[in-house]
C-alpha cells in the first residue's frame, strides 16, 4: 500500500501536513508493507529536504499512489481519477461553495474518506485539530484584550516557531481581575484551558462564579446544561439534548453579565439555543467585551460573530447597538476574534499531534482488514462514482435540488 503526502494548494497556504517525516517512518516500520511518496511543496513545515534526509521519496509526481493524504480541499484541476483521498472536504453539512468538488470526486471514480468522518462505533469523532484549535484561540484572545486594554503586547502565534514559544510568550503577562467564561467539553475546550491554566488563572465552578467576587482573574468552564435549560417540568438530560435539543431554552445570560472575556469552546448543534442573541448583547447588563469565538459560527449562537477573521487580521469590532462591524479598539464595541483556521498558527505542532492520531487510528484499517470499521463508516464516495448509504443523503445537493 503507497500512500502520498500531498502539496496544500487551498490559498491562503496551509503549513500542515498529515504526517511529519518521524511520522512517516514510524508508519513504514510498523507496517513494512507501506511506502510513503511525498509531493514536493514549497509552503509546508517541513521542508522537502528533512523528507528526503529520512530517506523518503519527494517527487512533483505521486500520482502512482493508491491513497492521497491531504488536510484541506483539493482543487478539482488536481484530483487524479481513481484514487482514495483523505481530507476535510467540508462537504457532509452541504455546504454550498464545495457542490463542485463533490461532483467532481464523484465524476472522478474518487473513493472519498473526510477527515470529520472518521469516528468510532459510537460516533464519536477520532482525529482533528480541535485541541490546537484551542490553544491558539485562548491565546488570541488574550492577545486581543492585551491590545486593545494597553496592557501588554503578545506576537502573532503564527510569528512564533512552536507552542512552547507560544507559553514562554504568556509568562510575561499578567492580567487584572477580569472574569473569563470558557465553553465546551470536548478537545478545543482542553486546549484554551491549558493556556488559562498555564498563566496560573484561578478556575472556578459555575455556582460560585455566579455568586462571588473576586479579587484576582478566575475563570470557569461551563459546559451545555450550564447555559441551557430543558423544557418546562423535565429535568435536564444530556443525551436528550445532544439528540434533539429543541425545547430546550437558553439560560447563558447569567454568565454574560458576569463575564468580561467570553472564549467560545463550545459545539453549536442544529436545533440548539443560541447562547446570546444581538437583542441580548444590546442589554444594559451584558458585561463580555471580549469574545475569542473558536467555534465561529457565523450569524449563529454567538451574535457578535458577524464574520470570519483571518490569521492576518485576527480582531474586528461589533458594535450592539447598530449590529454592525467596527473598529474593535473603538470604546463600547465588543472585541471578536474570529477566526477559523486556527491550528495554521501552529502548523508543526498540529501536524504532529494530527500525525499521531492517523497513525494510531486509520493506518492499521489499510492492514487488518478495517476490522474496527473505520474505513467503512468514513467513506463518503465509493469507486463506481456514487454516495455510499450512510452519505446518500448528499444525493439531492450533488443533483442541485438543495
Amino acid at each position: 500500500m503507497t500512500f502520498a503526502l500531498i502539496k496544500e494548494r487551498k490559498t491562503p497556504p496551509d503549513r500542515r501536513v498529515v504526517f511529519s517525516p518521524e511520522a512517516c517512518q514510524s508508519v513504514i516500520e510498523q507496517y513494512p508493507d507501506s511506502r510513503i511518496l511525498v509531493e514536493s511543496s514549497d509552503i509546508r513545515v517541513y521542508h522537502d529536504e528533512v523528507y528526503e534526509q529520512r530517506e523518503l521519496t519527494v517527487s512533483d509526481d505521486v500520482s502512482s499512489a493508491d491513497v492521497m493524504l491531504g488536510v484541506k480541499e483539493v482543487p478539482v484541476e488536481s484530483l487524479v481519477p481513481g484514487k482514495k483521498y483523505f481530507f476535510f472536504s467540508h462537504t457532509i453539512k452541504k455546504q454550498p461553495y464545495n457542490r463542485d468538488l463533490l461532483r467532481a470526486i464523484l465524476d472522478k471514480k474518487i473513493e472519498l474518506y473526510d477527515h470529520e468522518t472518521i469516528e468510532n462505533e459510537r460516533g464519536g469523532r477520532l482525529i482533528g485539530f480541535g485541541y490546537y484549535a484551542g490553544l491558539v484561540g485562548a491565546y488570541n484572545g488574550l492577545r486581543m484584550y492585551g491590545l486593545k486594554e494597553g496592557l501588554f503586547v503578545l506576537p502573532k502565534a503564527e510569528d512564533l516557531p512552536d507552542l512552547s514559544a507560544m507559553k514562554e510568550e504568556l509568562d510575561h503577562i499578567q492580567l487584572p481581575a477580569i472574569r473569563i467564561v470558557l465553553t465546551g467539553s470536548g478537545k478545543v475546550m482542553r486546549g484554551a484551558k491549558e493556556i488559562l491554566d498555564h498563566i496560573k488563572l484561578k478556575e472556578v465552578g459555575v455556582a460560585d462564579y455566579l455568586k462571588e467576587n473576586f479579587s484576582e482573574a478566575v475563570y470557569t468552564v461551563a459546559d451545555v446544561d450550564d447555559y441551557n435549560l430543558p423544557p418546562e417540568g423535565q429535568n435536564f438530560d444530556r443525551s436528550a439534548f445532544y439528540g434533539d435539543p429543541t425545547g430546550y431554552r437558553p439560560n447563558f445570560m447569567p454568565l454574560a453579565r458576569r463575564s468580561d472575556v467570553f472564549i467560545a469552546g463550545h459545539f453549536y448543534g442544529d436545533g440548539a439555543p443560541f447562547l446570546f442573541t444581538r437583542e441580548d448583547a444590546r442589554q444594559a447588563d451584558f458585561a463580555i467585551r471580549y469574545i475569542a469565538d473558536i467555534s465561529c459560527d457565523i450569524d449563529g449562537p454567538v451574535a457578535s460573530t458577524i464574520r470570519p477573521s483571518t490569521i492576518a487580521e485576527p480582531f474586528y469590532g461589533y458594535n450592539p447597538q447598530s449590529e454592525s462591524e467596527t473598529d474593535y479598539e473603538k470604546k463600547g464595541s465588543i472585541a471578536v476574534m474570529a477566526v477559523d483556521n486556527l491550528p495554521c498558527e501552529l502548523p508543526k505542532d498540529a501536524s504532529d499531534g494530527f500525525g499521531a492520531m492517523f497513525l494510531k487510528e486509520v493506518i492499521p484499517a489499510f492492514f487488518d482488514g478495517d476490522s474496527r470499521g473505520i474505513l467503512h463508516r468514513a467513506r463518503i464516495t465509493n469507486e463506481e462514482g456514487k454516495l455510499t448509504p450512510r452519505f446518500s443523503y448528499l444525493q439531492d445537493f450533488v443533483d442541485g435540488k438543495e
